[in-house]
């Protein structure tokens, strides 16, 4: 009789413990982490899939009557699959009737935030090109014979090589930000630098790495568009030397003209501005080249050697990397573009148009000028053309300050003022989308930032290759390869991966080298300037 009631009990823990596992497998294998390795885990999967879809079947309905009634009511789950998948919507109605899902723990954005992103305007494939044209031709090709100067035949090399760099690591850039779901079809897991940076330093340190990039974002953007103010009072003081007016006269009244940055919405705006600046750019070139092809017989070929000047060439590197940095721009570029598929096509093209008319303007300008040229190449030109010339290079600079402005602006304000229960401030966004008077108020303060470090610290060049060896290094070559290998290792085959640590090494090189000359370079600038 023992015998008999022990082996009932036996069957009766093992039938128990037998459907827990099916259980417990089938929810594992629905979610992927594992496959169900007996009949009644696979059976039990297939009908908790049943069961989620007659309950979703059941939700779907009740919003389509809440629909045809009219009323506003609370959002539903949408499709099981659409959101295991983790790409459904989380975010109420844009008039705020509506009741949103509640935020996971683990978002940080609210939900007027993604509202917000999905009713922008997307861009085409030329506009992106436009834009990234914008920050890989803009105002620092006038800095580029300086280079030649202290760099020779290496110079020009360099400004093919960082061309090629800065478009692979673009490429790879966006890649950190797919990763293949269970299909194996690609899904952007990710919207911007940041998150990547965050995905690598996972689960350890899971914001010190968007806390880095953060940081070297907002330095690289607002010294930009410093550089641009810079620009702009210096090339107006020297086409005009004879008014009453002073360089930093000249700054502020550029300043006066950029305000109406700070009412900015969204990167559709920004193309706009990003297309004339090109055309400005296509006449400067133009004037430039043709003035210096009138020349030709004076060229000076004997200037252009092999051997590079050790303490100023650095500086160079600087110059000619900062003049191809857009990576902080792309993961938006991207992420905005009606057809993100035509992304690489877009870089390829408009880094190879970048490499030419760079290399072309250097050469030649280099060439007409020899030992002669100066920090910024139009100081050049005579009197004459270097009015016509200097008001097309100012007005590229002021159509080209709207780019950086707005993706600093959008860093700073997702960093302290949109990251929910992390944010340090208030929301400076209405539940309606629109900017409160005081967050327009703080966009204002940051142009006038930038007018004062421009009057402070006038030297373009120096400053040009400062910021690239700083940041523009390790936005454009350091990150981007170490998080590809973090990223991507298992997909990774061996020549990306030697790429990957190259780029790395010589990128970690010329940055120290680089940023270390051009402290030097300012420190004895200023130490003149006190002496005199």
């Amino acid at each position: 009789m023992a015998t008999l009631i022990k082996s009932k009990l036996s069957n009766v823990a093992t039938s128990v413990s037998n459907k827990s596992q099916a259980k417990v497998s089938g929810v594992f294998a629905r979610l992927g982490f594992q496959t169900a390795t007996n009949e009644e885990a696979l059976g039990f999967a297939q009908c908790d899939d049943l069961d989620y879809e007659y309950r979703q079947g059941l939700q779907m309905d009740i919003l389509k009557g809440d629909e045809e009634s009219g009323q506003a009511g609370d959002v539903g789950l949408g499709d099981s699959h659409y959101q295991r998948d983790g790409a459904g919507a989380a975010a109420g109605p844009a008039d705020g009737a509506g009741v949103g899902l509640p935020l996971s723990t683990s978002k940080d954005t609210e939900p007027c935030t993604k509202l917000a992103a999905q009713d922008k305007p997307k861009i085409t494939a030329w506009e992106a090109g436009w834009n990234v044209t914008n920050a890989i031709q803009g105002m620092f090709v006038l800095g580029l014979p300086y280079a030649i100067l202290h760099g020779g035949y290496l110079g020009l090399f360099l400004i093919i090589f960082a061309a090629v760099v800065c478009c692979y690591t673009g490429k790879i850039l966006i890649a950190c930000l797919y990763e293949e779901n269970e299909d194996g079809v690609l899904v952007r897991v990710r919207d911007s630098y940041v998150d990547v940076a965050n995905a690598c330093c996972a689960p350890r340190f899971p914001r010190l790495g968007g806390r880095v990039v953060n940081v070297a974002q907002i330095i690289e953007l607002i010294m930009t568009c410093v550089l641009y103010v810079v620009v702009s009072g210096n090339l107006m003081y020297n086409s005009f030397p004879n008014l009453p007016i002073s360089q930093k006269s000249w700054s502020i009244l550029a300043t006066a003209m950029l305000l109406p940055c700070a009412f900015l919405k969204n990167l559709k705006a920004v193309s706009k501005f990003s297309l004339l600046c090109t055309l400005a750019h296509f006449v400067i070139n133009i004037l430039v080249i043709a003035y210096c092809l009138s020349r030709a017989r004076d060229w000076a070929w004997d200037k252009v050697k092999f051997y590079i000047d050790v303490k100023k060439f650095p500086i160079s590197i600087g110059i000619i990397v900062f003049s191809y940095t857009s990576q902080i721009f792309l993961p938006s570029l991207e992420g905005n573009m009606k057809s993100p598929k035509e992304f690489h096509s877009v870089m390829n093209w408009t880094h190879i148009a970048a490499c030419i008319l760079k290399g072309l303007f250097a050469l030649v300008a280099f060439l007409t000028w020899a030992d002669a040229t100066k920090e910024v190449i139009t100081d050049n030109l005579p009197s004459t053309i270097r009015a016509v010339v200097n008001i097309f290079l100012v007005s590229k600079a002021l159509l080209s300050y709207p780019l950086p402005f707005f993706a600093a602006v959008e860093v700073l304000e997702k960093s302290f003022f949109q990251e929910g229960r992390i944010a340090m401030f208030t929301n400076c966004y209405g539940s309606d989308g629109k900017i409160k008077s005081w967050g327009l108020a703080l966009r204002c303060v940051l142009v006038v930032l930038t007018l004062l470090m421009a009057m402070y610290i006038p030297h373009f060049a120096l400053l040009m290759g400062l910021t690239g060896s700083l940041t523009g290094a390790g936005l454009c070559f350091l990150l981007p390869s170490l998080f590809h290998l973090k990223l991507q290792w298992r997909q990774l085959q061996w020549h990306h991966v030697f790429f990957d640590v190259s780029i790395f090494v010589i990128g970690s090189i010329c940055s120290v080298s680089g940023f270390i000359h051009s402290l030097e370079g300012l420190i004895e600038v200023y130490d003149t300037n006190t002496s005199d």
